[in-house]
């Protein structure tokens, strides 16, 4: 992970140290979202009106007023437009073949969603050549960059062998410092008769293959998948090997995941649909971050999280999109953000910051989810005059233009 430049003096409150590079202005920015609540209007978007953005490098190095920004060598006009930070989207299953058009098209008849339907996608993915898996790995990180996400984290899960399972992770680790390793999705379906096995060898052979690759290690703790007994069994081998711990908890019943993954100071706890009084204490108490996955529940027609209660509680919300081929085949955050704020409780404020700010919380990320100085340059101009217009007008392409590490790409 790339360790943000700290601004110090001379430098203003509102610029970083100057490094030798070539400086670009983004100008005439309508509303600038920096997410950070003290500069601009002191909400916890810290909007500043009529602004301007420096990029010096990979990095933000002033954000201001643009009456104030400094000269620069290059000029962009953002035509008073929306600029925000690129999505940090901190949970996704990208290493996988094959399709399940079928299993979804089922499930819209009144088939309900089990654990079950990873099998097929399994099956694919180990008959598929590494050339495949990572071109199809591409295609959807470049899908995701086109609509702004310029963090993304994705997980082996779909191999569920020794070498299926490394070579997920070597594959991913080509393309994005975010990688967790999740041999812990099911019970593989070579050993479903000794679920005891499975779990010795993803915290022993398996882990030891994969960790190399990795950052994260995540479980399924869930009916069908694993008990929490060995949920935490495969998150403590992880974190002995060097791996920070995440798990899927409390999806598709009430459950011990979120618990777990508090006693654990897991990273994040994601999906969190189905939550006691305890589970919300248990998060707002500790450094573990629930993570919505909204297009999960479209997708499957269940219950939507209770983004209000948690966030009433005081807990660290992120959004992401789950993007996975059984479950939530999206890769839209724009579409996430709507739906968490039609149906999930939460502001169009609350949605963008979860899916900026705290995905990269999520991830345990300093120097991403925020436009300020010594921030990473990854940048997103909606073609809207607010950041409201992502929940506003939902399905609308409103991407202009995406900057990732000081780059345009898009």
């Amino acid at each position: 992970m790339n360790t943000p430049t700290t601004p110090t003096s001379p430098a203003g409150p509102n610029q970083a140290n100057s490094t030798t590079g070539t400086t670009t202005v983004i100008t005439n920015i309508g509303t600038l979202v920096t997410n950070d609540p003290s500069l601009g209007d002191r909400s916890p978007l810290g909007l500043i009106q009529d602004a301007a953005v420096v990029i010096e490098g990979d990095r933000v190095v002033w954000t201001g007023e643009k009456s104030k920004a400094p000269a620069t060598d290059n000029r962009f006009d953002a035509a008073g437009r929306t600029l925000l930070p690129g999505f940090v989207d901190s949970h996704s299953h990208l290493v996988f073949a094959g399709d399940r058009t079928a299993e979804f098209n089922a499930r819209m008849s009144g088939r309900p969603y089990t654990a079950g339907g990873i099998r097929t996608t399994v099956a694919a993915t180990r008959a598929a050549s590494d050339a495949d898996l990572e071109a199809n790995l591409v295609r959807h990180l470049t899908e995701a960059l086109r609509q702004g996400t310029t963090t993304m984290e994705t997980k082996s899960g779909y191999g569920l062998t020794v070498a299926d399972e490394s070579r997920a992770l070597r594959l991913a680790a080509r393309h994005t410092d975010e990688v967790t390793y999740l041999g812990a999705h099911i019970v593989s379906p070579d050993l479903a008769a000794d679920p005891a096995a499975y779990v010795a060898l993803v915290t022993g052979e398996m882990l030891d293959a994969c960790a190399p690759h990795a950052r994260w290690i995540d479980v399924f703790c869930e009916k069908g998948a694993f008990d929490e007994d060995q949920a935490r069994t495969i998150l403590t081998a992880g974190r002995a090997k060097g791996l920070q711990p995440r798990i899927h908890a409390n999806q598709l019943t009430y459950g011990p995941g979120v618990r777990l993954a508090v006693e654990l100071d897991a990273a994040s706890a994601d999906h969190c649909t189905h939550l006691t009084d305890a589970d919300v204490d248990a998060l707002a108490s500790g450094n573990t971050v629930a993570t919505l996955l909204p297009g999960a529940e479209f997708s499957t027609r269940a219950e939507w999280p209770d983004a209000r209660r948690l966030l009433d509680a005081g807990v660290t919300v992120a959004l992401s999109t789950d993007c996975n081929p059984g479950s939530s085949y999206t890769s839209s955050v724009p579409f996430c953000i709507a739906l968490a704020v039609r149906d999930m409780g939460m502001t169009p404020d609350e949605a963008v910051w979860s899916a900026t700010a705290g995905g990269a919380a999520a991830l345990r990320r300093t120097d991403v989810g925020r436009v300020t100085p010594g921030a990473q340059a990854d940048l997103l101009l909606l073609d809207a005059p607010s950041h409201v217009h992502l929940a506003y007008r939902p399905g609308v392409p409103l991407t202009a233009e995406v900057w990732r590490r000081g780059k345009r790409v898009s």
